[in-house]
């Protein structure tokens, strides 16, 4: 029979320790401290694989599992001495989620399960404290109600603002046992009345309502749309803990708290957290109270007057410090850590590696790496390579005036400017309407994870350094200010006030992750810093990665910011962008309308020096480097004039009527142009067009030659092509061209002729058409759209669709096709270096920036990936890990 339920903690281990496929990552965490002699409160992890056969089963649970559950629960009482649902001494639990990567704040959770009117009284006599019992109560109410009712929350709450405004108070420790007592009868009332019955009286109803609720919730709106974000499977399921409650609203010697074994926002080599005396862990995550620090340290540094761990509990504060040393040289990587004190006990509730900044996870693999607690090569693997994102683009310029309105914590660093908006739904309407947005909150919830992947940055009025808002914002990557409590927020009016300046939706503000400040307006930025850290690292990647990194690009800026990043090359040039310029638009438009051969011939050769100047730009930063150059490739009517003014213009140019002209063009109108005259088929039909370019390429290089005496190394790559024919015609006027020129200069250049494979015909007939082409480099934009008959411009109606309901596991058009357009390149890989051994192999799509992608090219044995420039850190990354992964 399968086993679907573990015990930890009393000595006792039922197995699958460290297993986060089959515990989840909290299960396995849990385990593993209780294994080494942490304080853990005894408990037992539903396993992963019972999340299928709830669902499957259509949320009923085998008889067996609940066999194991009562187990479970056994377990429990016998190492706590209280019974479950007794009383006189009540056994309460905490019922968990925990998938196999951590998701904070996506699923549900339910605290002091097994409380009820009689064990109510119970616990206020074994507890000797009637307040915190009764509180308890109405937390469990609270929440159980939320969560597994699925009632209004906001009715709860307004009960409880009602009740504190009524006796004066301003906090919830001020309430009283009687007023806690009177508000759980309120509580009552209110579920009975939404939901049509009293609130559940057994505890056994109560644990498996809960149970259920848990397996639920990995299927909610939230928890879907985070695992779409973070490329996590929905097939992985989530497990559910249930362990032993430990309290820390016990009193002044109780508490709670979130930490982290160093900073989680710079890395720094320094404990960071918060705690809240007389608390339960919500309090802490929803930013419900502003909590206090952990150290004395970072007290000091936030001028903060309420004493910290280290000062109000120091003999707790030292046994938490050793648990820390603990858990980093166990797990060997930085932990977030949850952590409960009842009356002065210290017991530990969670651990698992820490979100982070891209800037703090390359600090703590460094400096890990440098303790020797891991290899250079685990470091490596450590540093997701999309988040150095947040590293690559500008920051602000600290010497900009700023006009601050108020000051928050500085939950998550980088900055980020845009329009005011104060809902999550908004911030994804603006967004997707390409606004950048600031979400501004008086505190999120899981319910606003679309919104706030679709802001630019994040601010909110409650909340600590651990809230939902900072984890969250950390791990997407995105600047948040927390906590700013000077923020007067009206959602329903859409603005905030602060003091007696307004902000409305709209309205532009900028945010300082890294300093807390909140600025009305935009800020200038200035360009980041990429050394240290970063560059100790890239030496790192360098050496291990076998996979060249070059770049897309046709400009002099971008191929000098793509070096600056460790470009070792061009991968791709697209010419056409040099010909939308508009100085020299209308000679391209005489060009395409010309009526013949000398007609195309007078406007290409005003072309000609223009194309010259932007290839000797080019090649003079990247001197020395092979440079893939393709000649034209959009169709012609993507030039073509439109208004009247424009074909007058053209008509004047090349000494023709306007009507002339318009026929001319009605002549070239296509109904499908992706699919039509363009890429090779432009040069076979009029092969002066490529002619002009080559010759504007070998020129460029002979000048930068004798400039520089450092030649480029073209790669003149001819589009679309389908047949080796057509690659035979197209390298014949290439190679006259270069006859012609190197005769002219007296000057030889290397160069090299081949294709761009972005046709499923020339994959499969790729060994002939490497008779003809030196190199292949892959368009794996075109690749995709041509293998799967999916336009790309239109894809977007329905991807997100198919990618929700698993038909692709991601956008082929952001990750590639492994199955289908992945399984083209390997065939064309394999049959062209059967033809030529020597030939060069790279991939110039979007995809050449995309981590999974080059994972794929790197297990092709492909020479190159080519990606934008500020992704070419990215790539040199992943084609490290990737190496690492995939060793010769």
């Amino acid at each position: 029979m399968t086993q679907y339920v573990y015990r930890f903690g009393g000595s006792v281990s039922d197995g699958g320790k460290g297993d986060k496929n089959l515990l989840g990552g909290k299960g396995a965490n849990l385990d593993g401290m209780a294994s080494i002699g942490l304080p853990v409160p005894p408990g037992f992890t539903i396993s992963t694989p019972m999340c299928a056969v709830y669902y499957d089963q259509g949320g009923i649970f085998p008889e067996s599992v609940k066999a194991e559950v009562a187990n479970g629960i056994a377990h429990i009482e016998g190492i706590t001495g209280k019974k479950f649902g007794d009383a006189a001494d009540p056994l309460l639990v905490s019922v968990r989620s925990g998938a196999r990567a951590s998701m904070p704040g996506m699923m549900d959770t339910v605290l002091n399960l097994g409380l009820n009117d009689t064990t109510v009284v119970g616990l206020a006599t074994i507890s000797g404290d009637e307040r915190f019992a009764w509180d308890s109560y109405r937390r469990f109410i609270q929440m159980y109600s939320d969560v597994v009712l699925e009632l209004d929350h906001g009715r709860f709450e307004e009960a409880l603002e009602i009740a504190k405004e009524d006796r004066g108070y301003n906090l919830d420790t001020e309430l009283t046992a009687r007023d806690w007592q009177a508000l759980v009868a309120e509580y009552k009332a209110i579920v009975e009345e939404l939901w049509g019955k009293p609130f559940p009286q057994d505890v056994h109803d109560q644990l498996w309502g809960a149970i259920g609720s848990v397996f639920g919730s990995w299927q909610s709106e939230r928890a879907k749309v985070y695992r779409r974000l973070n490329d996590i499977p929905g097939d992985w399921g989530t497990a559910v803990n249930v362990q032993a409650m430990v309290f820390g609203n016990m009193g002044d010697t109780s508490a709670t708290g979130v930490a982290f074994t160093r900073d989680p926002s710079t890395g720094e080599n320094a404990y960071y957290g918060e705690f809240l005396i007389n608390a339960q862990g919500e309090d802490v995550v929803a930013g419900i109270r502003t909590p206090q620090y952990l150290t004395r340290a970072a007290r000091e540094k936030a001028g903060a007057k309420p004493a910290s761990m280290e000062e109000a509990m120091p003999e707790v504060y030292a046994q938490l410090a050793a648990v820390f040393e603990t858990l980093e040289k166990h797990y060997r990587d930085m932990q977030d850590i949850e952590f409960t004190v009842e009356r002065g006990k210290l017991w530990m509730l969670q651990t698992r590696s820490g979100k982070r900044t891209a800037k703090a996870a390359l600090k703590i693999a460094i400096d890990m790496a440098n303790e020797g607690l891991i290899t250079q090569e685990e470091a490596i693997l450590r540093v997701d390579p999309a988040a150095l994102d947040q590293l690559l683009h500008p920051t602000l310029d600290p010497n900009a005036v700023r006009d601050v309105l108020t000051k928050g914590l500085p939950a998550s660093p980088g900055a980020a400017s845009g329009i005011a908006v104060f809902d999550s739904d908004t911030a994804e309407k603006r967004a997707n309407a390409g606004d950048s947005v600031i979400l501004i909150r008086v505190e999120t919830s899981p319910e606003d994870i679309h919104g706030m992947h679709a802001a630019k940055g994040i601010l909110t009025a409650r909340g600590g350094m651990t809230s939902h808002a900072a984890v969250v914002a950390r791990g997407m990557g995105r600047p948040c200010v927390s906590g700013a409590g000077s923020l007067a927020i009206n959602a329903r009016e859409k603005l905030l006030r602060v003091g007696s300046r307004e902000v409305r939706e709209g309205d532009l503000v900028t945010i300082d992750g890294s300093t807390g400040e909140v600025m009305l307006g935009a800020v200038p930025t200035v360009q980041p810093e990429l050394a240290g850290d970063f560059g100790t690292l890239m030496v790192w990647a360098d050496a291990k990665r076998r996979l060249k990194v070059r770049t897309n690009a046709e400009t002099p800026l971008d191929c000098r910011t793509a070096r600056d990043f460790g470009a070792e090359g061009i991968g791709l040039c697209r010419t056409e962008h040099m010909f939308f310029e508009p100085s020299r638009v209308t000679a391209v438009r005489e060009m395409i309308l010309a009526s013949d051969e000398a007609g195309r011939r007078v406007a290409l050769e005003k072309l000609l020096p223009e194309q010259r100047s932007d290839f000797v730009e080019i090649f003079e930063v990247m001197a020395g480097l092979p440079c893939t150059i393709r000649l034209l490739d959009p169709p012609l009517h993507e030039f073509l004039p439109h208004e009247e003014a424009e074909f007058a213009e053209v008509a004047a140019a090349a000494g023709l009527d306007v009507e002339t002209l318009k026929r001319r063009a009605a002549e070239l109108h296509e109904f499908n142009p992706m699919l039509g005259h363009r890429g090779c088929r432009l040069g076979v039909t009029y092969p002066e067009i490529y002619e002009m370019q080559a010759r504007a390429i070998f020129e460029a290089a002979c000048i930068v030659a004798e400039n520089s005496g450092e030649a480029p190394i073209p790669e003149i790559m001819i589009p679309l092509v389908a047949t080796a024919k057509e690659l035979s015609l197209m390298k014949a006027v290439v190679d006259r061209a270069a006859k012609d020129v190197f005769e002219e200069q007296d000057r030889t250049i290397e160069y090299l002729v081949g294709t761009m494979i972005e046709l499923p015909r020339a994959a499969l007939r790729a060994g002939e058409i490497a008779e003809v082409g030196a190199f292949f480099s892959f368009g794996t934009n075109d690749l995709t759209q041509t293998t799967l008959g999916v336009s790309r411009d239109d894809a977007a109606k329905f991807l997100t669709t198919y990618v929700e309901k698993g038909i692709y596991a991601k956008d082929p058009f952001v990750s590639l096709d492994v199955e289908g357009v992945g399984e083209l390149i390997a065939i064309a890989a394999e049959r062209g270096r059967a033809t030529r051994p020597d030939i060069k192999l790279g991939i110039c799509g979007e995809h050449g920036g995309d981590p999974a992608s080059i994972a794929f090219c790197e297990e092709t044995r492909l020479d190159y990936v080519s990606a934008s420039p500020y992704r070419v850190p990215i790539a040199r990354l992943a084609a490290a890990q990737a190496a690492l992964r995939n060793p010769a």
